[in-house]
């Protein structure tokens, strides 16, 4: 598996428009899509960690260079106060 996580500074006020972008159907339909998820922190109610789960590099990467990826991108970028850390890389269970 192999996926991303982000880590986003967002206004309290644009955290509920950011989980509804998260859980819009259109990611659900890209081939090798396994889930998402969004933590907004307790102790940190600016930060949001956003999970994404491919089930393997190649279809990640297929997604990510996707004609439609980029204009989502912006939707979620335009709820940021600064461009999202990406840590991408192979999910493994421990």
């Amino acid at each position: 598996m192999y996926g991303t996580v982000a880590l986003c500074a967002v206004r309290p006020e644009n955290v509920d428009k950011l989980r509804a972008l998260a859980a819009a159907e259109d990611i659900k339909r890209s081939d090798g899509y396994l889930g998402s998820d969004v933590l907004v922190a307790d102790n940190h109610a600016d930060t949001l960690l956003m999970v994404v789960r491919f089930r393997d590099r190649d279809s990640y990467v297929a997604n990510a260079g996707s004609p439609g990826q980029d204009e989502r991108y912006r939707e979620f970028r335009a709820l940021m106060e600064s461009d999202p850390v990406w840590y991408d890389g192979e999910w493994a269970q421990v």
